[in-house]
């Protein structure tokens, strides 16, 4: 058995972005690997085996019969594999009853094997510099943030009126949130200092989802920008604070527009695979100059609506920013005792009650016995 990790580093397809007169070795190196790999028969007991994370710039030869091909894609773990993970690693740790794999694995959406094996071993070091007998949840929140966030940084110090943006900042994202129907669960929004830069983060539970809507990723926008939104509303002044958020929307907007054609104006047209690997863009200056007016009009739309949301829940806002300043960390339950549950789900529970009522009174009806008549 013959494995190759990293087999893009000389399989990238061939005759891409090669200047006229140049010797590239790894096409030589490539090309040597298809006429040995023609070698071998189906009695020879050899088994090429070979990985990457980007099957899309392989050479179309490497992937003939013959070849490689047998393609195995490996994404990363859903819900249950991540709980199915959870429990390998968690057999070398002594854990508290309360610590339950599948609560972990809700908490955890995106995280690869590597991931979940970080947290375990950043749970089990935080544990036990407090000496503790076993590892309980709270050093698996903890272990998440670190994680997530970063290292936090006991020593920064940070002046009151820089650390009152950052809280409001925190709390416009927390709102908006917290409002749109289609933005995922808050978890916990805090202030404390984590990382390099990282002065503040909320921190959301996305659905396990495989595709989404134009709506979803409009509020997924909106929601980002509600930390300079809501800078902009108090102070009326807005700071570098919300680079990372700009970078995001920017990402997404032109991702909407230009990938998964979701704009009127550009049409149902996707330039992602054209793109990959050439110098020029796949498309016309015409056609660049109405992309880059698509995106700004996107952006600044679901700007001011974070805006006009902020404006309409101020109190909220006011509120969860002074609680915040205080407490430096919030959870989903606090933020429910201070500005009431989400609409979104009180209005799933609400249905979801008179369903269950429905149900029970046609029962009860049946159950009654008929009279004469009726029969």
């Amino acid at each position: 058995i013959v494995f190759i990790d990293e087999i893009d580093a000389i399989g990238r397809a061939r005759g891409r972005n090669i200047f006229q007169g140049v010797n590239d070795e790894r096409e030589n190196t490539l090309n040597q690997l298809l006429v040995e790999m023609d070698g071998f028969s189906t009695d020879k007991g050899v088994i090429l085996m070979a990985a990457t994370n980007r099957p899309d710039v392989l050479d179309t030869a490497l992937l003939r019969p013959g070849r490689f091909d047998r393609q195995i894609g490996i994404d990363r773990p859903d819900l249950k594999g991540r709980q199915d993970i959870f429990k390998v690693h968690l057999k070398n740790i002594k854990t508290a009853p309360e610590v339950n794999p599948q609560a972990l694995a809700e908490m955890t959406p995106g995280f690869a094997g590597a991931d979940i094996a970080n947290v375990c071993n950043e749970a089990a070091l935080i544990a036990a510099r407090f000496n503790k007998k076993a590892v309980d949840m709270s050093d698996f929140n903890n272990a998440l943030d670190r994680v997530i966030g970063g290292l936090e940084k006991k020593n920064k110090l940070i002046s009151a009126q820089e650390k009152e943006i950052i809280d409001y900042h925190e709390g416009g994202h927390a709102v908006c949130g917290w409002f749109l129907e289609h933005a995922s669960p808050l978890v916990k929004v805090t202030i404390v200092r984590r990382g390099i830069g990282t002065l503040g983060y909320a921190q959301y539970l996305p659905k396990e989802e495989y595709i989404t809507r134009t709506e979803q990723l409009l509020d997924r926008m909106c929601m980002t920008f509600g930390g300079r939104a809501a800078e902009s509303i108090i102070f009326g002044k807005i700071s570098t604070g919300a680079q990372s958020d700009l970078d995001q929307v920017t990402k997404m907007a032109y991702s909407m527009v230009t990938v998964f054609g979701m704009n009127d104006k550009v049409g149902q047209v996707s330039f992602y695979g054209l793109q990959q690997d050439q110098f020029q863009k796949p498309y016309s200056d015409e056609t660049a100059f109405m992309i880059d007016d698509e995106v700004r009009k996107l952006l600044d739309s679901q700007y001011e609506r974070a805006k006009a949301l902020l404006r309409e829940r101020r109190k909220e806002l006011e509120i969860l920013a002074k609680t915040l300043l205080e407490k430096e960390v919030l959870l989903k339950s606090d933020v429910e005792k201070l500005i009431g549950p989400r609409p979104v789900d009180a209005e799933t529970q609400q249905q979801s009650e008179q369903n269950n009522g429905t149900t029970a009174a046609k029962t009860k009806e049946e159950e009654q016995p008929k009279t004469e008549k009726e029969v």
